[in-house]
């Protein structure tokens, strides 16, 4: 078979590193191994039945069967709007703010092409979403890292970002509850964005994939309801994880007229919008019962506590997260992220995520997904119990 040459564009996208370790995982599968898979971002739980009902229906209806319009249609966008008012008290232009996205991957991925040109600088949270990178690298942008520390609450340090970064920087990433580390943001943090961002002509990205979980009681908040936050950006929310429709690949970007534009000028290059059907369903999940959303909430809660007081009683020094369905957990004193995770996988058949995939700030964590049941999560504290070195 002739060999034909992949583009330098293509050679120049980050490497899979979870792609080794999920390869690896399966081995011990194949072999017989009883893995308890707390390493990736899958939601298990199926789509609430009155969702699936809509789409049933939706599509047997053969106007469903054309080509949507191009850039979605206005009901779903409608549906979105009166979610943001709903649930966050922010009022969105149907019409002019809000763009429909095959997921929210596809909308981070596509932002950077929209917004810069080829050595343009971004800022990006570090540990963050690797997802992030390809985006950049398909625009062949130039990626600054916020460091995300323990003792800032994982959230990014604006007054130590270097003054030439900022002053260069065109667009920014950051994702509360955030994905890895499981932190939340506050209202001050979002008005602080706000000002950097006003003062620097920055363009705010805010990744609010896990915006409809939150614990303790305390709901998580939209960058959007900082004031003057859609003058200087956009939030791209996903029905993945609030309704369990990650298979589905529908979510949405609501915020600055100009940034949703430019979107759906770069979709309408890509693609002719979802599947009519899927839009249906989508509209119901946003605008029917939320029953759904607040028991899939408590349902991660208790996994979440299942999980950190078990830990917590082997003696490991971990700290429950605070949003999102992961937990970020401090390696013990003497391995690597890498290191500590093999030995999961070696000695007590559990995957988890090791920090350093997910940025240089990541090392010294792993990252262990709330999405297995809680008997699973008590079975991996009884796995990790027996390991050597949480033997009392």
């Amino acid at each position: 078979m002739k060999q034909f040459q992949s583009s330098e564009l293509l050679k120049s996208l980050p490497k899979q590193f979870f792609a080794g370790l999920v390869k690896k995982v399966g081995e011990y599968i194949a072999a017989g191994h009883d893995v308890i898979n707390l390493g990736q971002g899958n939601p298990d739980q199926p789509t609430p039945p009155h969702i699936v009902a809509k789409l049933q229906e939706a599509a047997a209806n053969p106007l469903n069967h054309k080509y949507s319009p191009f850039q979605g249609f206005g009901y779903l966008k409608q549906a979105a709007a009166d979610f943001y008012l709903r649930e966050y008290g922010v009022t969105i232009d149907a019409n002019k703010e809000v763009a429909i996205l095959f997921g929210g991957k596809a909308g981070l991925v596509e932002i950077p092409q929209c917004l810069l040109n080829p050595g343009d600088t971004i800022l990006v949270p570090d540990p963050g979403y690797p997802d992030y990178w390809s985006g950049i690298a398909l625009a062949q942008a130039e990626m600054v890292t916020m460091p995300l520390r323990a003792e800032n609450g994982f959230l990014p340090n604006y007054q130590e970002l270097d003054s030439a970064a900022l002053s260069k920087a065109k667009l920014m990433f950051l994702n509360y509850p955030n994905n890895p580390t499981g932190a939340t943001a506050s209202m001050e943090f979002f008005t602080e964005t706000v000002k950097l961002a006003n003062e620097n002509d920055i363009c705010v990205v805010h990744d609010f994939a896990y915006g409809a979980i939150g614990f303790d009681g305390v709901k998580p908040v939209s960058f959007l309801q900082a004031d003057g936050a859609k003058e200087v950006g956009i939030e791209i929310y996903t029905l993945s994880k609030t309704y369990n429709m990650a298979g589905w690949r529908v979510g949405f970007a609501v915020g600055n007229e100009t940034v949703i534009s430019a979107i759906e000028l770069l979709q309408d290059h890509l693609y002719v919008s979802l599947f009519g059907a899927v839009q249906e369903a989508a509209a119901v999940a946003l605008t029917g019962p939320q029953d759904c959303v607040n028991e899939l909430n408590e349902l991660y809660e208790r996994r979440r506590n299942v999980l950190i007081t078990g830990l917590q009683s082997l003696g490991w020094n971990v700290t429950a997260p605070k949003g999102s369905f992961f937990a970020w957990l401090k390696v013990p004193d003497g391995y690597t992220s890498e290191e500590f995770s093999t030995m999961l996988l070696e000695q007590a058949h559990i995957m988890v995520a090791p920090g350093i995939g997910f940025g240089n700030f990541g090392e010294g964590y792993v990252r262990v997904g709330l999405l297995s049941s809680e008997e699973r999560l008590a079975e991996a504290v009884r796995r990790i119990s027996g390991l050597e070195i949480f033997k009392k």
